[in-house]
């Protein structure tokens, strides 16, 4: 594979790193106050609660409605845990998984937001490339550690 300035694997580290950045950028701008007063859950609710399709209703009142509280601090927290762990590269695998599932997850829910359906789909694609592409060879925990080799 031919690149110019770095090598493949450096151009994949890249966009790893930068998806990570994302991540903490999304947990960084969250009122975190809010969100752990209930505030993000409740607009969460709402927005099921309007969904075309039945399974998100059901689904949303069966897992998030009863644990309100811990299902923002799941929401804020794993945000902050997927930008560190893309980042630094520390168990990339588990992050890039764990975040294309938190976008698919994202995505369904807010199907009619289209704006926010751009941004959960690139970022789910980037999560694809980023894991197929073993982003974690390079500048990584998981490489100095010799994890995923």
């Amino acid at each position: 594979m031919d690149s110019i300035w770095l090598t493949g694997a450096q151009w994949l580290a890249v966009l790893r790193i930068g998806l990570g950045l994302w991540w903490l950028e999304s947990w960084r701008h969250k009122d975190k106050r809010a969100w752990f007063e209930g505030a993000g859950i409740v607009w969460a609710a709402d927005v099921a609660a309007k969904h075309r399709w039945n399974a998100v209703r059901s689904g949303f009142d069966v897992v998030v409605t009863p644990y309100p509280k811990a299902m923002a601090y799941v929401v804020v927290y794993a945000e902050l845990a997927l930008g560190l762990g893309l980042i630094l590269g520390f168990l990339t695998p588990v992050a890039l998984v764990g975040g294309l599932l938190l976008n698919l997850l994202y995505l369904v829910l807010m199907i009619h937001d289209w704006a926010e359906q751009g941004q959960n789909s690139m970022m789910a694609l980037i999560s694809v490339v980023a894991l197929f592409g073993m982003s974690w060879q390079t500048w990584s925990l998981d490489s100095a550690l010799g994890l995923f080799p």
